[in-house]
């Protein structure tokens, strides 16, 4: 089974980004170092760069709605945004929400807000405002969308630039908790041909709804020390190994990964062999237990 036939072409989708690129930047200003297409935003301010994202949770949520389990997506998007911009080497400032539904109980969508507010205290940032859309006949009843929008700063000096990146550097994989918040969508078409979100799975250790609504990590307790010693960070989420860890490395240079290196956890082993999904598609679709791959000099593995 590929991601095509769970609905999502990810082909069709890259194509119609890249005709996005000239449109953006008709906006820039003259003079301005603006970039576009990078995980973060940039735009200069004073001696700093302000760097921003927005994402979404995206079909993760109909696995909160089927079990009525809406305090963990919030943290989701916050992390998710988080990590974004953490591969410019910027530190979060403030962080902003939009929460679109047609009919949804007043519990619910507290329960929302609340764990996007737990989220951002736990990494010190401020949830400084959002918007709540009510849009009827819009979304199905008790069904929702959440996305997310990121602030950060990195002075000019700490910058992450990657074209600093060279051959014979080295690529670290942080591990993910599992999904994080892409896949879902084959991810549910897989497993929800055999099983529902309350049977127990033994080699995961957990039932099925509770593994796809782990969370999704947040890195920047483990790297923002280390910072001045990456060279590059590739956030893999959508498009995966293959699109993400590309789109930072400079010309000439191209990645090798060794896959034996670690042990994809046990959901991706599940996924793959229940919907008979080829690896090149695993590894594109899904982070196979590698939430953050960090590239270095051969010298900063010590730290």
């Amino acid at each position: 089974m590929l991601y095509k036939d769970a609905g999502v072409d990810i082909d069709s989708l890259n194509l119609v980004k890249k005709g996005f690129g000239k449109e953006v930047a008709k906006t820039f200003k003259k003079n301005v170092k603006s970039e576009f297409g990078l995980f973060g935003g940039l735009y200069p301010f004073g001696n700093d760069y302000l760097i921003s994202s927005v994402d979404s949770v995206g079909t993760k949520i109909l696995v909160a709605c089927a079990m009525n389990i809406h305090n963990t997506v919030g943290a989701d998007i916050v992390n998710h945004c988080i990590n974004d911009i953490l591969t410019t080497g910027a530190i979060p400032l403030f962080f902003l929400d939009y929460i679109g539904f047609s009919q949804l109980e007043k519990k619910t969508l507290l329960n929302i807000v609340k764990g996007i507010a737990a989220a951002c205290k736990k990494e010190k940032i401020i949830l400084i405002g959002g918007e709540t859309a009510q849009l009827k006949k819009f979304y199905p009843k008790d069904v929702y969308d959440l996305v997310g929008f990121i602030v950060g700063r990195v002075t000019k000096k700490n910058y992450i630039d990657t074209t600093n990146i060279q051959p014979g550097d080295i690529i670290l994989g942080l591990k993910s908790s599992g999904l994080h918040t892409n896949g879902y969508s084959l991810a549910r078409r897989v497993l929800l041909r055999k099983y529902v979100f309350s049977s127990y799975m033994s080699e995961l250790k957990c039932t099925v709804g509770k593994e796809l609504l782990k969370v999704h990590r947040s890195y920047r307790r483990d790297l923002e020390p280390r910072l001045h010693h990456v060279k590059g960070l590739a956030h893999i989420t959508g498009g995966g190994f293959y699109d993400n860890i590309n789109r930072i490395l400079p010309n000439g240079c191209s990645a090798i990964i060794q896959k034996k290196s670690w042990r994809p956890l046990p959901i991706f082993t599940l996924l793959q062999k229940l919907g008979d999904i080829p690896d090149e598609e695993m590894y594109r679709v899904f982070n196979m237990g590698i939430g953050m791959a960090v590239v270095i000099n051969k010298k900063a593995q010590k730290y």
